[in-house]
């Protein structure tokens, strides 16, 4: 990455999922002086409901993945569960900070603690926590996107994922959805002019 020109900062929002770490990424990118722009993960998962490629993910067959992975072309990358990927390619933050904006992310907690410790200083790590795992387990159910055998996966893995919060910059407790808009905005503004 190009380091002559001033680039960007990095903005990482990580939490287990159905923790609301997306809602909160969207209602960001929507406050313009923040200057943010989203960077699009690939993964090599299914596309649910209206997923667009190019803008909700890059979608890619695991084959395609492990190619990127051996042609070192991501930042940081993960297999979230089994022949199951997510990352963030190179290029997508090259691309960002060519437009003179900050990146933002939501991803997975392993990957957004890969890019905090790549650049330490340009990053602000947020960990979204939700307010209990039984309440977790009541957000994905809602959702409607997932057998029970995902939910209940993802459940599990949610217990881990919380274990890592204490590595992350801040800690946001998502059990109040406007508070945890403002409290994410106010963290990210004050790192932004830093």
């Amino acid at each position: 990455m190009n380091k002559e020109k001033k680039q960007g900062k990095l903005i990482v929002f990580s939490a287990p999922s159905g923790s609301g770490k997306t809602t909160i990424v969207r209602h960001l990118l929507g406050i313009e002086d923040l200057n943010l722009e989203f960077s699009i993960s690939a993964t090599s998962r299914e596309k649910r409901g209206n997923e667009i490629d190019g803008k909700d993910y890059y979608f890619l067959s695991a084959k395609a993945f492990k190619t990127k992975i051996k042609n070192e072309e991501f930042l940081e990358w993960e297999e979230v569960y089994r022949d199951n990927f997510y990352g963030t390619l190179k290029t997508e933050v090259e691309r960002i900070w060519a437009l003179g904006k900050n990146v933002i992310f939501d991803i997975d907690v392993s990957g957004g603690l890969r890019i905090k410790r790549k650049y330490p200083n340009e990053t602000l790590a947020v960990f979204v926590k939700p307010p209990s795992i039984d309440e977790l387990k009541i957000r994905l159910k809602k959702r409607k996107t997932e057998s029970e055998d995902k939910i209940n996966m993802r459940v599990a893995k949610a217990s881990a994922e919380l274990a890592t919060a204490p590595l992350f910059d801040t800690i946001i407790v998502n059990d109040n959805l406007e508070h945890a808009l403002i409290e994410a905005e106010t963290q990210v503004r004050q790192f932004i002019n830093s």
